[in-house]
């Protein structure tokens, strides 16, 4: 699976919706169901996947799921 690939699971599974109902261009706030309560249940599954406490410079910079596949490289969890 891709880093890209996992992103997206993550981001369906804390939308709570199926991955194909993802919209290709998904990011915080073009759907309703990415909102704030989300966005936290996101950043705790990306800390689950890469095993440790994102600091808020890696935080800050998730808004779609290409920043959660660029987090998943750097940590080596592609």
């Amino acid at each position: 699976m891709t880093a890209l690939a996992r992103a997206r699971t993550l981001v369906a599974e804390a939308l709570a919706m199926p991955q194909a109902d993802l919209p290709a261009d998904i990011r915080i706030g073009s759907i309703d169901q990415w909102d704030s309560l989300a966005h936290a249940r996101i950043l705790l599954a990306l800390e689950e996947a890469v095993g440790r406490q994102l600091d808020a410079a890696d935080a800050a910079i998730i808004e779609s799921p290409a920043e959660i596949a660029a987090i998943l490289i750097k940590f080596g969890k592609e």
